[in-house]
């Protein structure tokens, strides 16, 4: 029997092993396309020859630094505002009662099931009659929406009311309450909340193509796509390309995993 265990531990191992490598060898083969100049499919690599000469041309002649100056701005301004009017309206649906909460909880959460892609021409045609086409805001106000007053929303009906309550008596205004008690508590779902946006933001390809014509205000996503031309591609700076793109949320991961996973598991075991 414990022969048994030992041998279906290292299978198990095995099996991890091996889905690791052919998790990362699609970013390992990215960054070696990028450091030459082959074509996809030629896996004999010199090492000798490799040059940074792709990423010197994506960044001096394609102007990449501004595209990902641009994604960034726009990826950490949706996560923060996604984050605050999301966790607001929550505090309202789930400790606020006012007439009709319920019904409509019920009609927002109902946007949900309605997809991006019917809603992009009547936000198209609102933001361009406000003036913001090729603006920052127009990039990023559209990312809020009701998933996120959803997720918040479920964690904050774990909040007790007698928490809020004792709070009232020593004295703390609702603004104070807000900020200062329930956020607090629900950290672990906004840190889930702005993965979400972090994520959907970052990767957003369709409504950065629609909303932006100006190559000053393009996204990283949009940058990546014109380096592929109309009748041959060079893959060698498509890859230098797309290493910038995949850079910036792997370090983000890397320095943040502990707190991504813990966000992850708890608002899963909220509501």
């Amino acid at each position: 029997m414990k022969k048994d265990n030992v041998i279906l531990r290292k299978f198990v191992a095995a099996v991890l092993v091996i889905s690791a490598i052919a998790a990362v060898f699609p970013f390992i083969y990215m960054v070696l396309i990028s450091l030459t100049q082959k074509d996809t499919l030629n896996f004999d690599f010199n090492f000798a020859t490799m040059s940074l000469v792709n990423y010197e041309r994506v960044i001096n002649n394609f102007h990449l630094l501004t595209n990902l100056k641009n994604s960034i701005i726009v990826t950490t301004s949706a996560c923060i505002i996604n984050a605050l009017f999301s966790s607001m309206a929550a505090y309202a649906f789930a400790k606020k009662d006012f007439p009709f909460r319920k019904q409509i909880f019920a009609v927002f959460i109902a946007t949900l099931v309605i997809p991006g892609q019917v809603t992009m021409i009547p936000v198209f045609v609102i933001m361009r009659g406000l003036g913001l086409m090729n603006t920052y805001p127009a990039l990023i106000l559209p990312i809020v929406n009701a998933f996120g007053v959803f997720l918040v929303r479920q964690f904050m009906v774990s909040v007790p009311d007698d928490l809020l309550d004792a709070a009232r008596i020593d004295g703390c205004g609702e603004n104070r309450i807000f900020f200062t008690v329930v956020l607090p508590l629900v950290q672990p779902v906004l840190v889930s909340l702005t993965i979400f946006t972090f994520i959907s933001s970052w990767n957003d390809f369709l409504w950065p193509l629609v909303i932006a014509s100006k190559p000053a205000i393009k996204t990283l996503t949009l940058a990546i796509a014109s380096l592929k031309g109309s009748y041959s591609t060079n893959y060698g700076l498509v890859m230098a390309g797309s290493t910038f793109t995949f850079i910036v949320p792997f370090l983000l991961y890397v320095f943040l995993q502990k707190q991504f996973v813990e966000g992850i598991a708890l608002s899963g075991i909220k509501g």
